[in-house]
Formats: C-alpha cells, structure tokens, sequence
C-alpha cells in the first residue's frame, strides 16, 4: 500500500484504500437540456455502482485545433447551466478554467476546478485555483514526465491547497499521437499524489482529422484496466448519449453503457489487488 495521503474530494476521501472517485460527463455543454440530462443518467449509473461522483462539462473550450470548432457557451451562461445541474440533480460539478480571471466566477458554483493540461505549468492559474479552496484536479501535460508534474502540484500545495489530485492524460508519441506510461502512476504515487487517469483523452488523436482531434475509443476500456492494476485513486472518462454526434471530443467518448462497463472493470480490478475493500 502507499504511502501517498488521502486527499478529500466534495466530501470523499480520494486516496489509497479508499473508494474510487469517478469524474464523468461530456466533454462540453452543448445545451442546457443536454446536460441536465447526462447528468440525471450518470448519477444513476454512478449510484448503482456505489462510487462517489463529479459530473465534468465545459462551459469554454478555448484550447481547440481549429478556430471553428465548438466552444461552448461561454463562461456566465455556462456557469447559470452548471449551477443548476448542481442544484436540481443534486450533484458535485466539476469544470475547467483558462484563465485566472475565470477562477473567481467559476468558485461561486463548481466543487472541483480543473487545470487543463496545456496550463499545467502556468503558475498565476494554479495558484488561483488553489487559493479559491474549491478540489484542484490538475491535469498532467503531454509534455510533462509523471516524476515532474510533482512540481506543478506543488504550487498548489504550497498555495494553501492540500486537495489536488493529478490526472494522467497520455503524453505525446511523435505527431499526432499519444502513449500512457504506467510506470508513471508508481511514480507519481512515490512523490506522494494522488492519482487518477483520464481513458478517454488519453486515446486522443490529436489534431488528426483535418483540423478536428480524433480519437481511438475501443482503446478506452484496455487503458482503464490496466491503470486499476497498475494504482489509480480516481478515473476520469468523457460520456455522451451519441458520441458520434456529439460536438466536441466524440471520437474519444463512451456511451453510458461502455461508461458503466468500464467502471465494473475498474472496480473489479482494484478489488481483486486490494486497491479498496469489496
């Protein structure tokens, strides 16, 4: 077992030993109807499983390949939609900032803030969010080795924030390609952080379909898995009702049946290894 602490998470403890947390929804808001919905359906694939849960949506994807691509609506009117899906389906969200400008507004409503990958390293942002006091689920560059990210979680820590959970998104494989080292969850696990992995942007393509990322969903399960063996404390996975249709991330989303199939995986796993008790 590690010695890595538990850090708490909307009112869970997220560590070794205990239950794993899953943070699951589209990748962005693309109605309000629409995520009210994803997220009535995750909360009840989640409560059966028995796991704790954080429903994630974007309300401003400003990291796009192409300028054309779907955003979102954009902070204050997807900050109202992601306050009512907190409110009326009564469960913890969690969202993504760009900005240190965003962090304030984005603290009024979401229980957990995200440090997208690109910003890993922007310390004004991961400072910001830390001080806001909200869960920092701080994404793992591409460009980032796992003993290194240690740094970047650090900021947060020494900001005033011990609940930071670091989550593993593949790194980049040549052009237009990435690859997970799960070596990384060991090491990251012996600089003491908690760790989780997101199974579905870490079959990204990224920028591969002329201007779009694609993506490689039927690897999605066979990374999950072997990160539950190889020591997750979390998983993060994008879920959509049509993943073909949806507007942004589809090559890379599971339907709600694949979702739950891969978090029974998961338990599994962890179960047998004695990650958590059955």
């Amino acid at each position: 077992m590690s010695n890595t602490p538990s850090i708490e998470l909307c009112g869970h403890k997220v560590g070794p030993g205990q239950r794993l947390f899953v943070i699951a929804g589209p990748d962005s808001i693309e109605s309000e109807e629409m995520a009210l919905r994803h997220a009535h359906l995750l909360k009840g694939i989640t409560s059966r499983l028995g796991v704790p849960y954080a429903f994630k949506c974007s309300y401003d994807k400003a990291n796009r390949t192409s300028g054309k691509s779907f955003r979102g609506p954009g902070l204050k009117e997807g900050l109202r939609i992601l306050d009512r899906v907190r409110r009326e389906v009564g469960v913890p969200v969690l969202t993504d900032v760009h900005e240190t400008s965003h962090v304030g507004p984005a603290a009024e409503v979401v229980d957990i803030i995200q440090i997208p990958a690109f910003l890993c390293r922007q310390t004004d942002l991961v400072e910001a969010v830390a001080r806001s006091g909200k869960g920092v689920n701080l994404k793992k560059g591409q460009f980032v080795a796992p003993k290194d990210i240690v740094h970047s979680a650090k900021k947060a820590v020494e900001a005033g924030n011990p609940n930071v959970l670091v989550t593993e998104r593949g790194s980049s494989f040549g052009y237009n390609n990435l690859v997970v080292d799960m070596r990384g969850f060991a090491q990251m696990r012996e600089a003491g952080l908690v760790v989780c992995m997101d199974a579905t942007h870490a079959v990204q393509l990224p920028s591969s379909s002329d201007g779009k990322t694609g993506g490689e969903r039927r690897f999605v399960s066979l990374l999950a898995r072997s990160a539950a063996a190889a020591g997750i404390d979390a998983l993060f996975t994008e879920v959509h009702e049509d993943p073909d249709r949806a507007l942004c991330d589809g090559p890379c989303s599971l339907n709600p049946q694949m979702f739950e199939d891969v978090v029974r995986d998961v338990l599994s796993i962890r179960r047998a290894l004695g990650h958590e008790a059955s």
